[in-house]
């Protein structure tokens, strides 16, 4: 064998040798929305495999047949129909299509990301006492934020949730559009600055998993990852009660600097987390004078603010910014509120902002 031969074949025995250590998660999921979807992709392999294989088989088949040094084969240079095969290469496409098509229409239903669960797996029904964890997720550049209403916590770039326990995600993002995935859970749902976007899933098996940011998003995209932690609830409640001994507050202030952009960022706890601040970051008004788009929203419905409404804009002037520890965030112009803002720790700065 020549040499240039056989290093081509090395190669390609090293590359199959690299590929045995990929995990195909996709196809081995740990979480039954997850598992549905890979069984719907082997329901519509299996289903192309129909006419795949057999034009495969075929063409080697012809090819060999009717090659040229075979002189027993016939040769009909004038052959133009055959009833049977018109009707074999029309109507299995057709019912392959019609089954498709059947699927199709009911998983997109049965796996909407907004329907909320009716089972925990193929053979555990949904309890009827069950309640789900609630996780609103805020997708930062570069970083991923998670806000447990339930337990008043949040932390940065981690992830958990109790096993076999429905969870409801709420999504958002700060700025640009991301899209949330975690493989072996569910598939992945876009995050939209000011649009809320929902999933709904369960983990059935304790493990790590890999969560990340399926949709380019800048130069930090490729560290947007997280670790996504399915635990049993004594595990679960233990780790809940770690985040809760964190020494950090996610307030408003808190979070403006939290979402100036920023790559690699570690894994990060906080015990609490303001009121209503999930609602701020999707009405987009977390800065102090800021008009919510709820706000905004019902002044359109009413007509909108007219020629006053295109000069009544504001920004954070250098002092508050200061304050605020936002010197190196970008400066953005926004819609100046036209009613007082409910929460107490921009108070001061509002008075002050008014009074200047």
């Amino acid at each position: 064998m020549p040499r240039s031969k056989l290093i081509r074949l090395l190669s390609l025995f090293s590359l199959a040798a690299l590929l045995t250590g990929c995990k195909a998660v996709v196809l081995s999921p740990s979480g039954d929305i997850a598992i549905q979807q890979r069984d719907l992709i082997y329901i519509s392999v299996a289903l192309m495999l129909i006419v795949i294989v057999p034009v495969m088989c075929l063409t080697v088949w012809f090819a060999w047949r009717y090659r040229a040094s075979n002189t027993e084969a016939k040769y009909a240079p004038d052959w133009h129909h055959s009833t049977l095969i018109e009707l074999v290469v029309w109507s299995v496409p057709l019912l392959i299509i019609i089954a498709l098509g059947a699927i199709t229409w009911v998983t997109t239903h049965k796996l909407d990301p907004y329907r909320p669960l009716d089972r925990i797996s193929a053979t555990e029904p949904l309890p009827a006492d069950v309640k789900p964890l609630v996780v609103e997720v805020v997708s930062l550049d570069w970083k991923w934020l998670f806000l447990y209403p339930e337990y008043n916590i949040a932390t940065v770039n981690e992830l958990a949730a109790p096993v076999d326990r429905p969870i409801q995600f709420k999504l958002t993002s700060s700025t640009v559009m991301n899209s949330f995935y975690i493989p072996a859970l569910a598939g992945q749902i876009y995050t939209m600055a000011g649009m809320q976007t929902q999933l709904h899933a369960v983990i059935n098996e304790a493990g790590i998993y890999k969560g990340f940011s399926a949709n380019y998003s800048g130069a930090g995209f490729s560290w947007m990852n997280f670790k996504f932690h399915g635990l049993s609830q004594p595990d679960f409640d233990q780790w809940v009660n770690r985040v809760r001994q964190s020494d950090l507050t996610l307030d408003r202030v808190t979070y403006l600097q939290l979402e100036a952009p920023s790559e690699r960022e570690p894994i990060r706890y906080y015990a609490s987390v303001s009121d209503g601040l999930y609602n701020a970051i999707l009405n987009r008004c977390v800065e102090p004078n800021r008009m919510c788009m709820r706000d905004i929203m019902a002044v359109d419905a009413q007509g909108g603010l007219g020629l006053p409404g295109t000069v009544h804009l504001a920004t954070l002037d250098t002092l508050t910014r200061s304050k605020l520890g936002l010197e190196s965030a970008p400066e953005r112009t926004y819609v100046s509120a036209i009613c007082t803002i409910d929460d107490p720790a921009f108070a001061s700065l509002q008075l002050m902002n008014a009074v200047r």
